[in-house]
């Protein structure tokens, strides 16, 4: 399907919502009313879409009753899912790499009981101390991958492969988000594995967002997009601010609206359509109110869309 730029499914992150609900309760078991409290602000934001994160809510460990009652809450609420995103568990995890396989597995079959044709995957480990109680939890160095592993490299095309052929009996894409210093840690990289993985329902998230924060020297931006978005099939989107003091050789970044950062989405988007990119947005935001930073993004993304669109006819 070729998309208008009103269409294009663009849904909101809900990496701003936590876990646990304000009586203490986990969200997994609050069931729906509690999921309706959520996606009823998402829609109330203008969104017609939502990207469900699993540090939120994970599907993939929900029960077919509770599956059916998510599917039901978010017709209540008139909200599609762009995707399920899974976060921080890695099939290359040395614990839990196993656990996290079957996990993605059953997120394939509950991306598929409610409705939705894309889940996320990437290779980034759960925060450690450190991160955590950091201001911005990428100013401290997560667990890396080992890059020249070409043993983790064989383990990740396998078990993403597994992952994809499941996902291809359900009629689901899977997306691999691109994370510094994992196997989706640099465009080479990120394209190497899609290209060894070679299915045609698996493909990348170019989030170079995840890059451009990192306080150390990073890739040029437009490379990065030019380099990854032919692959892409789904595209988490945010911005940041950036800069760099040569006399210190200090990095500074923080979080910025999509129009206002380092990245130029103006091009980002024209790469984009140039590439034949057809998937589903999601809209992030860290800090202060993410979801109403998130809802201004979706509105610049489909200005833009608007006009570059235009201009492709």
């Amino acid at each position: 399907m070729v998309w208008t730029a009103e269409q294009w499914p663009i849904g909101a992150a809900l990496i701003q919502f936590p876990g646990q609900t304000r009586a203490g309760t986990s969200v997994q078991d609050a069931g729906p009313a509690e999921w309706a409290r959520v996606f009823t602000e998402v829609s109330a934001c203008g969104f017609d879409h939502v990207d469900i994160t699993d540090s939120w809510l994970r599907p993939g460990d929900l029960d077919d009753r509770q599956r059916a009652e998510l599917a039901g809450t978010l017709k209540e609420c008139n909200l599609e899912v762009t995707a399920i995103s899974v976060v921080r568990r890695s099939i290359l995890d040395a614990r839990d790499g196993e656990a996290n396989l079957r996990y993605a597995l059953r997120t394939i079959e509950a991306a598929a009981a409610i409705g939705t044709s894309v889940v996320c995957l990437g290779l980034h480990r759960p925060l450690t101390a450190r991160q955590q109680a950091a201001q911005w939890f990428w100013t401290e160095p997560g667990p890396p991958d080992t890059q020249q592993d070409r043993a983790s490299f064989a383990l990740a095309v396998d078990r993403f492969t597994q992952i994809g052929q499941h996902a291809a009996t359900f009629g689901v894409a899977l997306s691999l988000e691109m994370y510094e210093d994992t196997l989706l840690g640099t465009a080479e990289d990120a394209v190497a594995l899609v290209e060894a993985i070679n299915l045609p329902n698996v493909g990348l998230n170019p989030d170079i967002g995840n890059l451009v924060r990192l306080h150390r020297p990073v890739p040029d931006w437009e490379q990065l997009h030019l380099k990854t978005l032919p692959y892409a099939n789904y595209w988490h989107i945010k911005n940041y601010y950036r800069d760099h003091d040569p006399a210190t050789g200090a990095y500074f970044t923080v979080p910025a609206p999509a129009e206002s950062g380092l990245i130029s989405y103006r091009r980002a988007i024209e790469i984009a359509l140039d590439a034949g990119f057809q998937g589903p947005i999601c809209v992030e935001h860290y800090g202060g109110d993410g979801l109403g930073v998130s809802a201004r993004n979706r509105d610049y993304l489909r200005g833009l869309l608007r006009t570059k669109l235009g201009a492709v006819r």
